[in-house]
């Protein structure tokens, strides 16, 4: 009966982390397109250069950072240290609000540097900045959102050297989520 029971827990990891993956894949592909829209765009010409804004810089260090922290959090839950994952999770979620947050301040800055969105002011080189960043941040809202949960779980002490999938998976998304900050940062970086 035990070996049923871990045979089954060992199907539904493999499931969860497929569909994980095919959620990852359909996220890269989304943006890998959007970049190839800005190269293409760029090209055509009537293309507003700019400074990237400081507030990007800040962001990156706060991702990299929560990615510290959640790798913490899969480290700790591997040895049954129940209170530094509960304390690696917080300081993921802080961390990914902080990044939220200077978000925000990103755009602040390119609005009062006269970058907008739309609207009869607005370039394409500015509106891509924005979709570019806000898709992310619409990508990083469901990773807060999934470690909020996480965390929940493990309030109870439920992640463990024997049970670490779902703290494993959202610690997975969460890594994605960093390395397309970088790969957006860099991309803005050099193509601006």
């Amino acid at each position: 009966m035990e070996n049923i029971l871990s045979e089954s827990v060992l199907l539904k990891e493999k499931v969860n982390r497929s569909l994980l993956y095919v959620g990852i894949f359909s996220i890269l592909m989304l943006f890998a397109g959007l970049t190839s829209a800005y190269i293409v765009r760029q090209a055509d010409g009537n293309w507003l250069e700019f400074s990237m804004p400081f507030m990007f810089w800040i962001s990156t260090g706060l991702i990299l950072l929560s990615s510290a922290t959640m790798n913490w959090a899969v480290i700790s839950a591997r040895s049954n240290k129940f209170d530094s994952v509960k304390l690696a999770l917080v300081m993921t979620l802080a961390l990914g609000i902080a990044f939220c947050f200077s978000q925000f301040l990103a755009w602040k800055e390119l609005v009062a540097g006269g970058i907008f969105f739309s609207g009869k002011a607005a370039n394409p080189s500015g509106s891509f900045m924005y979709i570019l960043s806000g898709l992310h941040l619409a990508h990083i809202l469901s990773g807060l959102f999934y470690t909020v949960v996480i965390l929940m779980k493990s309030l109870g002490n439920r992640y463990n050297s024997g049970n670490l999938m779902g703290i494993k998976h959202c610690s997975i998304y969460w890594h994605f989520l960093d390395a397309l900050w970088i790969y957006l940062f860099v991309f803005l970086l050099f193509m601006q």
